[in-house]
């Protein structure tokens, strides 16, 4: 009976997709429409005239282009249990992001609105596209194995109980829908344990003797779990154990180094793999073409979007551009105003659009997290590119890595350049090569990368250097973002980052 239920609303999310694809503009005035409605007695409203019935382009001049940082005020009285402040009524759950070295975490509210609409709706387009696109898996008939974080008490809140933070992935775990725990493993007892080697030890020996069907989950985190299943059933590979799996609903980072080492994990023509780009803030595109790198742009799922391009960060009045205003090309910083009470917020990503009918897009980098100390403008959709590259032509996988500049010294012949922290999990036939097709790579993708590599003029070839199995893990667990959905910036334009991590380098690889 369930299994019925569920795939007519399979079917009918379809119906859903189509219609925002076919109808974009309209979907999305309507998003604000609703947004501005149900907003406009809070604080933020009546200071900005929700009631007011405004337009785009009154909500875009009348209301600022905020950071985090900007709108952290409101968020700490949110966190503190005021009511009304940015959204109708108290927030109970926060997710507290991770993907930063700052000391200060990030609490973003999670509201009934944002789950039901954004994060759960979400999972829904996922199921329905998977089993349009793939009717032979078996993504209703088993389990989906699901990994995520932890949640705590609220820190703001030490007397209620019943207001949590943690990652996002714990927090809508612990909120699902009955239909969407019956389907998952592990139960919430193991999922949302807080050690995380524990946690991998107790999940891989229960989902033992599940059939699993879905993976779902950063694939960072689930190559360990999946290695220590198969250590555990003393098998070659992980089909050995899940005859039936089919699907991987990845996330979080790039998938392209991690692929061939998916490939030797689960060796078998039937899986598939569909990526999710999804955040603290909620769930923003996905992909809904298999052999396709676009995402497609969510536009039904309480998100009104807007995007600024680059040149107008840190302008005193930045112009973002509307969905209809966008072109395809150039990098815009994305903004949202979301059901969770954020307003006009500069998540921190970039992205550009590789289609507008329907509006596709593509993860370009951070806004804070690229390489650019020398004007060659380096962001991380090249950098996972050269080295998926690498990878490819050495036979190597990549397990984790980051890149940092090396500055000029004061020597007059001195020129910069990059080095790669690389861990690999299967280590290339050639370190020489591995760094010639990364470099080769990075020219014909970027040209202001070429442009300074031209000649050794202002960059020397990357200098790569060789991290310990572990390494990442340990500098996570340092930082105590061990598991969950946190990880290692890419890119960063300055050393300190990789400073830190190659102090727990042995001597002679320093």
């Amino acid at each position: 009976m369930l299994n019925s239920i569920l795939s007519w609303a399979v079917q009918r999310r379809l119906g859903d997709i189509a219609q925002f694809r076919d109808h974009p503009h309209e979907t999305q005035a309507q998003v604000l429409r609703t947004l501005l409605r149900t907003a406009r007695d809070t604080e933020w409203g009546r200071k900005y005239g929700f009631g007011d019935a405004i337009t785009a382009a009154d909500f875009a001049q009348r209301v600022p282009i905020n950071t985090y940082e900007e709108l952290y005020p409101k968020l700490e009285r949110v966190l503190r249990g005021e009511a009304d402040v940015l959204w109708p009524g108290r927030v109970q759950w926060f997710a507290k992001s991770s993907g930063t070295t700052n000391a200060r975490s990030k609490y973003i509210p999670v509201t009934r609105e944002s789950l039901q609409e954004g994060h759960y709706r979400a999972g829904r387009d996922m199921t329905a596209l998977a089993t349009y696109h793939y009717p032979g898996c078996k993504v209703l008939g088993g389990k989906t194995l699901s990994l995520g974080g932890t949640h705590a008490p609220n820190p703001f809140r030490p007397a209620e109980p019943d207001s949590r933070v943690g990652d996002v992935s714990a927090v809508i775990m612990q909120n699902l829908p009955a239909w969407a725990e019956y389907i998952r493993t592990p139960p919430l007892e193991l999922a949302l344990l807080d050690e995380w080697e524990e946690k991998i030890e107790r999940i891989a020996r229960h989902v033992l003797t599940q059939d699993v069907t879905v993976l779902a989950g950063v694939p960072t985190w689930m190559i360990v779990l999946l290695r220590r299943v198969v250590e555990l059933a003393g098998v070659a590979n992980i089909t050995e154990v899940w005859p039936n799996l089919s699907l991987f609903l990845h996330g979080a980072v790039a998938f392209g180094p991690y692929r061939e080492l998916f490939r030797q994990l689960i060796p078998r023509e039937q899986m598939h793999y569909l990526e999710i780009y999804n955040a603290s803030e909620g769930y923003l595109a996905l992909q809904d073409e298999p052999n396709s790198e676009d995402l497609l742009l969510l536009l039904d799922h309480g998100i009104y979007y807007e995007f600024l391009p680059l040149d107008q960060l840190g302008q005193e009045h930045p112009q973002a551009c509307t969905l209809e205003e966008v072109e395809i090309g150039p990098r815009y910083a994305l903004i949202i105003s979301t059901n969770a009470g954020l307003w006009r917020y500069n998540i921190g990503d970039t992205v550009r659009f590789t289609s507008l009918a329907p509006y596709r897009i593509r993860i370009t980098g951070r806004t804070k997290h690229f390489l650019n100390a020398f004007g060659e403008e380096v962001v991380i959709e090249n950098a996972d590119a050269a080295i998926a590259a690498a990878c490819q032509v050495t036979g190597a996988t990549v397990r984790d890595f980051t890149a940092a500049p090396i500055y000029f010294s004061n020597t007059d012949t001195s020129r910069g350049g990059h080095q790669w922290l690389v861990e690999f999990n299967v280590q290339p036939t050639s370190l020489e090569q591995f760094v010639a097709v990364l470099d080769d790579t990075l020219r014909q993708l970027n040209s202001d990368y070429d442009a300074k590599r031209h000649r050794n003029l202002a960059l020397e070839r990357p200098m790569l250097t060789v991290a310990p199995l572990g390494t990442f893990e340990q500098w996570l667990a340092s930082k105590g973002k061990l598991g969950g959905q946190h990880k290692v910036p890419r890119l960063s334009n300055s050393r300190e980052l990789l400073e830190e991590i190659l102090r727990l380098l042995p001597e002679e690889i320093v």
